[in-house]
């Protein structure tokens, strides 16, 4: 039979005419060419790998003869029956190996389609009997190579301290591996042997002479398979939950272990049965991933650590909001060049110099950024702590541990040989593949939204019981997620009616988040868990930010489902270009969007009476509160309290006696962002900017202490009151968790706006930046500026004038 395309139906069916034999040929020959370069790029794969192989097992040979001729002396490090239990069959498999690469390499140089290789892969399934021998005695060899590290502490270094060569070209390029490692990559080997064997059959014309070679080579292999995974069943069954059962993955993820006072980027597996916490080794020369387990607890022996009241907590490191602030900056800097380069068209090079930067510089900013305690406590005694940024990841890897605990009852260990199979096959099993951070994201996925969001908690149902209940918020920015609201405390309901209005900052948002609480008044009842609130959590849900839904600025409404219950939520964005803009008030009455002079000259004060009303009120009670200026207020209320404002009412102290002091420091936020100008003005905003990039400290103190005199006379001294204030907020660092830094995040953007005209910062002006990345950069620009006047310890402004603003209640 003719096994050429041409008489096939579907070739055949053209025509009958003699015209048609030399088309017919020419598609026979493509096709032919086709395929052999197929088979010729599956078998360069091949021989990459073998090579690969053959420095591993060169690897293991290394140790061989120095141990083997120290076994003959007065001091031995291993006998010869230890040395060879461990290394058994090693030799024999490096040199059938070496014989197959040797083979298949001139044939690969010297490559046509008529070249076989089908007896090659014969030989080789042939010698199977080889690794059947080594699988039998893996087992032993492992538990001897590990008594023989506990026994002798220099074995112990050499077990840990293998050379293999990166590739054949580079000799002196070594990856340094683990005995225990190595001796796993012929077991590994053997169990994928089939698949190689499928590939090459696939593009292997059956009319080839090695296609009958190589179905028998599979046929061998597929055989010896079937006995071999007789004996790693019973092994692989030992290391399920119950009987029938296997193992199974349910959730991984990155996460910061606290080591010894020190973060540790970790790779966490939760499974069936236990959590495995493992670390990500460092990639070299296109090696596939590889972890290192660090620690495992089986479920039923795992609690979560609690910590009274009376212990100590330990400590975290907390990073400086000033550290964490310049790795954005820096990650705002590197994405705007990237952008820049890809609209140059410049070489792929410099843009994977870039994102290799970006990845190191979000990585780190990741390991940084979470300070929120996750302790997990095995029964041996032994306690780990994680940091976690969020209220809800620790509430969900807590939900997930629990629910799988219901379902185990034994305790067990797992040998070292498991231990490492489990491990490998992590890499496989993963699905979570790099840090979720942005540079991970394609190009056109969202970049997130950068403006303002308001959200309004209506309502809740589904609550079994009545109590006293209240909601969160919280939004992702640069990777991680940040609490941004909180609703009054309903007390004794099953059916809560908050109808609470927030106003949210988005920094390249993508999600915002809820979460709902019980509140528990009597704290003795209540154990706590790694020191937070002993507020229960009900519920929590989560709603994608979609740029298109959201970008007509109406009100869009969405219901969050809970764990039966249900939130309703309204939400509306405005973007960062719209946000910016200043809109006058209409009429010269109010002081909300009224020239800060009109309304000073208008009360005959210093300073603005809403200023000086609302500080006094935070003073007043509103210093040890958590977050105060970062936690928003209910906008109803701080609307309630701009309308009081502005028609200048009496009972407006009263008012803000019965307010959640969140909605009075909104109410003067409110009240500066709405400004007709920015408090800095338009005209200074291009020069406290360049002043603030100056590196010589001596010019820019001079710099910036002259732009601040030259300030209007009202903006000046409403300044120096504001300033006045925040740092005595700041004096209560410790309890209400705001420091300068944080104060200036707040403020800096609102007293530092750019005009309408000012489309990005004014160094490098000749700079490409994109509107994201612009924006970014400004913002750390004036966080900069107003830090910088918080952390001087004097502002040499007239004291008999700020002696005179800083007490004065005149109207």
């Amino acid at each position: 039979m003719d096994d050429s395309p041409s008489s096939s139906p579907h070739l055949g069916s053209k025509g009958r005419g003699s015209r048609d034999a030399p088309e017919s040929t020419k598609v026979s020959e493509l096709d032919l060419e086709k395929g052999s370069e197929m088979r010729k790029w599956v078998l360069s794969g091949i021989l990459a790998s073998e090579e690969t192989y053959l420095s591993h097992l060169e690897a293991l040979l290394l140790p061989m003869k120095p141990l083997k001729a120290a076994a003959t002396t007065s001091q031995p490090v291993l006998t010869s029956q230890q040395i060879e239990t461990i290394f058994f069959k090693v030799p024999e498999l490096y040199e059938i190996h070496k014989e197959f690469y040797d083979g298949l390499l001139p044939r690969l140089q010297q490559w046509s389609h008529q070249q076989r290789v089908g007896d090659l892969f014969q030989k080789l399934a042939s010698q199977l009997g080889v690794y059947r021998a080594f699988v039998d005695n893996y087992g032993v060899a492992m538990e001897t190579a590990e008594k023989c590290c506990q026994a002798n502490a220099q074995f112990a270094e050499i077990s840990e301290n293998l050379r293999a060569r990166s590739n054949k070209d580079a000799k002196d390029q070594t990856t340094k591996n683990s005995l225990e490692t190595l001796l796993y990559k012929p077991v590994d080997r053997v169990t994928r042997s089939t698949l190689v064997l499928h590939d090459l059959l696939k593009h292997t014309p059956s009319g080839h002479p090695d296609h009958l070679l190589l179905q028998d080579a599979l046929r061998i292999s597929q055989n010896f398979l079937s006995s071999i995974n007789e004996e790693i069943t019973p092994r692989r069954q030992s290391m399920t939950v119950k009987k029938g059962e296997h193992r199974q993955l349910l959730k991984d993820s990155f996460m910061v272990e606290l080591v010894e006072g020190a973060r540790k980027l970790r790779h966490v597996f939760l499974f069936t049965d236990l959590l495995l916490c493992t670390k990500l080794k460092k990639q070299s020369g296109g090696k596939t991933q590889q972890y290192d387990c660090k620690w495992y607890i089986p479920l039923t022996d795992l609690s979560f650590q609690t910590v009274d009241d009376s212990e100590a907590t330990p400590n975290i490191p907390l990073v400086l909001d000033e550290e964490l602030d310049a790795m954005k900056i820096k990650i705002s800097q590197i994405k705007s060049d990237i952008q820049r380069e890809k609209r140059a068209n410049k070489g792929s090079k410099a843009i994977e110099r870039l994102r290799k930067k970006l990845s190191e510089q979000e990585s780190l900013l990741l390991l940084m950024s979470p300070s929120m305690a996750f302790r997990v406590h095995s029964r041996n005694g032994k306690s780990y702590t994680f940091l976690i940024s969020s209220d809800y990841e620790r509430a969900e890897w807590r939900e997930n541990i629990r629910e799988q605990q219901k379902k185990c009852f034994k305790s067990f260990s797992l040998t070292s040989v498991e231990l490492q199979m489990l491990t490998n096959s992590c890499v496989k099993l993963q699905t979570v593949h790099s840090i979720p951070l942005t540079m991970n994201k394609e190009d056109d996925d969202s970049p997130g939204l950068c403006g303002f969001l308001n959200v309004i908690v209506h309502s809740a149902t589904g609550f079994k019981q009545s109590s006293s209940l209240y909601c969160t918020l919280e939004v992702d920015s640069f990777g991680y997620f940040v609490n941004k609201a909180k609703t009054r405390v309903y007390r004794d309901t099953a059916e809560p009616n908050w109808n609470e209005e927030f106003e949210i900052e988005l920094e390249g948002s993508q999600t915002l988040r809820i979460l709902c609480y019980e509140k528990c008044y009597n704290k003795s009842k209540i154990t706590k868990e790694d020191g937070e609130s002993a507020d229960r959590i009900m519920g929590k849900g989560q709603v994608q930010l979609d740029p298109q839904a959201l970008q007509d600025r109406d009100w869009q409404r969405t219901i969050i489902a809970m764990n039966g219950i249900e939130v309703k939520l309204s939400v509306k964005f405005t973007s960062r270009e719209f946000s910016l803009k200043r809109m006058p008030s209409r009429k010269q009455t109010g002081v909300f969007g009224v020239k800060i002079a009109v309304v000073t000259k208008r009360e005959r004060s210093k300073v603005p009476y809403i200023v000086r009303q609302c500080v006094e009120e935070i003073e007043r009670r509103g210093m040890e509160e958590v977050g105060i200026y970062r936690v928003s207020g209910v906008a109803t209320d701080i609307q309630a309290l701009k309308a009081a404002f502005d028609v200048n009412n009496k009972d407006v102290s009263v008012m803000m006696s019965e307010m959640d002091v969140n909605a009075i420091a909104g109410t003067l936020k409110l009240y500066f962002r709405e400004l007709p100008e920015p408090l800095f003005t338009d005209e200074f905003y291009p020069n406290f900017a360049e002043g603030i990039a100056l590196s010589d400290p001596v010019a820019k103190e001079s710099c910036m202490l002259n732009l601040l005199l030259s300030l209007p006379e009202a903006n000046l001294l409403t300044f120096l009151f504001l300033l006045d204030h925040l740092k005595r907020v700041a004096e209560k660092e410790t309890v209400n968790k705001m420091s300068l830094h944080n104060l200036a995040t707040v403020f800096g953007p609102t007293l530092l706006r750019p005009s309408d005209k000012e489309s990005k910062l004014p160094t490098n002006p000749s700079q490409p930046i994109s509107m994201t990345d612009s924006w970014s950069l400004e913002v750390m620009s004036q966080v900069q500026v107003l830090l910088y006047f918080l952390q001087l310890e004097a502002i040499p402004a007239p004291d008999s004038k700020r002696q005179s603003i800083l007490f004065s209640t005149e109207v």
